[in-house]
């Protein structure tokens, strides 16, 4: 899978889609407009590691449901992901074998090196 989760009204995605070598090849997901799959969260799951991984704790759901006062499961990440794209870590660029998750800087540093090869 070559492809690349992101929201196009988020500032910050565009800037780091920008700030990419390159997107040729890839396959460009806004995820409002078009949600992920069962089946590609579940491979960004096993590239990831886990559900937690991919889950987005600024998402304005987050914080308006009290989640960050709960303990989620493994699960609860799933569904909520599944449930509301704004509970995706943006962006997920997967590539491979592969996958970055996030708009932190190592993420990003580490994306752009893995695609400038």
């Amino acid at each position: 899978m070559k492809k690349i989760f992101y929201l196009k009204t988020c500032d910050t995605c565009r800037k780091i889609l920008n700030s990419l070598p390159t997107t040729e090849g890839f396959t460009l997901r806004e995820i409002k407009t078009e949600p992920i799959t069962a089946g590609e969260l579940d491979e960004m799951h096993r590239l990831a590691g886990s559900y937690e991984a991919l889950f987005s704790r600024k998402a304005t759901l987050y914080k308006e449901r009290g989640l960050k006062d709960v303990q989620l499961t493994e699960a609860d990440y799933k569904n909520l992901i599944n449930e509301h794209y704004t509970f995706l870590s943006r962006p997920v660029i997967v590539d491979g074998e592969s996958i970055f998750v996030g708009n932190s800087k190592n993420n990003v540093e580490a994306a752009v090196a893995h695609l400038s090869r």
